[in-house]
């Protein structure tokens, strides 16, 4: 998820933030990632065929009624990343893995520091569920869209419990 963004993206409203999605010539995502407000260029004019089916799957997905998404995306990676990438996109919605059982599922527990790093080079945030992969102990360790972020998609997909509402505060004062 990390990497710098193409030139040409276009701005997606989330709940936690604005992300960024670009696409190649052929209107294949290639990137989305999280904008952290940074200033960067504006979009290409053109807007790629599948921009609009993206907001309607990720507005979709927010609101709790979409599991698998289905929009064309090319990525570029390693042979490992693309193995990585890969394994992540098998980890089912509402589940979670530690990095150490991807390391195991591809093959080399001893390849987890490796795994780790891959999973941390995705470049399509959400689609490719890199925020599905937590510490050994179950702790939430780094993410490139931050961790409130991977909160979040973890709660929302109950692989984390809700949060507790928050107690009303009174509307009169004292």
């Amino acid at each position: 998820m990390l990497g710098p963004m193409p030139g040409a993206f276009h701005p997606i409203a989330a709940p936690f933030g604005d992300l960024g999605a670009a696409f190649n010539a052929e209107g294949k995502l290639v990137q989305l990632i999280r904008l952290h407000g940074a200033s960067l260029l504006p979009p290409d004019t053109r807007t790629p065929k599948s921009l609009p089916y993206l907001k309607r799957q990720l507005e979709a997905y927010f609101s709790g009624n979409l599991r698998d998404f289905n929009i064309p995306m090319h990525v570029e990676g390693t042979d490992f990343q693309s193995r990585v990438w890969k394994e992540l996109q098998k980890i089912p919605y509402g589940q979670a893995i530690s990095y150490l059982e991807l390391a195991r599922r591809l093959g080399d527990e001893k390849c987890i520091r490796a795994a780790a790093r891959a999973n941390g080079a995705n470049p399509i945030a959400i689609l490719i569920p890199c925020h599905r992969v937590m510490g050994s102990d179950g702790s939430l360790v780094g993410y490139g869209g931050g961790l409130d972020m991977k909160e979040f998609l973890l709660r929302l997909e109950g692989v984390l419990p809700k949060a507790p509402l928050q107690p009303r505060l009174p509307l009169t004062w004292d």
